[in-house]
């Protein structure tokens, strides 16, 4: 899952990208609203969900909001702000916010708005992801075969998550660099490649059918 976080305060920033990338997301950070803009105008379907603070320099986030749903933006939004009055809130919500967080927050907090909304975006998608006998919880980021635990590293379990969420479809190289890692990654290089072979050797238990689908050329896939 790929997030843009929106944030004049670098510090602040800057902490929750790393904070993020420790959970397995792949951040990129904006500083001002213009640019927040000019972003997500031209590659809006690249993020799956958007940190976006209230007071930015350029261009308001609520304004910047109001905008882009304006334009059919149906990315999920996390609004911030150290405002905490019922009509900053209200303000928030009404400019197209999916859920408003008053600073400052606990990062554990964070982390349980962002699963949620991650959970209802654009379909309804349900708690757990099950393709066959594979069963991914996001919340309790925790993953079983045929009842069999299975430990993976954060990214593993990025990639994985992006690979059922997608279930059925091969996913191009560009598709999941553009989910999986953030914009600073090389992207000539064979990183995809090596994911996915320990993701295969991990989910594809001895006795049970792969569920990974590789067209050469094109990319990878989970099997529906």
């Amino acid at each position: 899952m790929r997030i843009l976080i929106v944030e004049d305060a670098k510090k602040l920033g800057l902490a929750l990208k790393r904070g993020l990338e420790g959970e397995g997301y792949a951040v990129d950070t904006i500083f001002d609203g213009l640019s927040a803009r000019k972003r997500l105008t031209a590659r809006a379907d690249e993020y799956d969900l958007v940190v976006l603070d209230v007071m930015l320099p350029g261009l308001d986030g609520m304004t910047l909001c109001r905008e882009l749903r304006a334009r059919g933006l149906t990315t999920p939004v996390l609004m911030l702000t150290a405002k905490d009055a019922v009509a900053d809130r209200v303000s928030g919500l009404d400019s197209g916010a999916d859920d408003y967080l008053v600073k400052p927050f606990a990062f554990a907090e964070l982390l349980a708005r962002i699963r949620t909304l991650l959970r209802r975006p654009r379909q309804t998608l349900p708690t757990e992801l099950k393709v066959d006998d594979l069963v991914l919880d996001p919340a309790s980021r925790t993953v079983r075969r045929a009842d069999q635990p299975i430990a993976l590293t954060t990214k593993e379990f990025a990639l994985l998550e992006l690979f059922m969420r997608n279930a059925g479809r091969v996913l191009s190289r560009d598709e999941i660099l553009a989910h999986a890692w953030d914009e600073e990654y090389d992207s000539f290089s064979n990183i995809i490649d090596v994911y996915v072979n320990r993701l295969r050797k991990k989910v594809d238990l001895e006795g049970r059918p792969s569920l990974f689908n590789t067209v050469r050329g094109v990319g990878y896939g989970i099997r529906a």
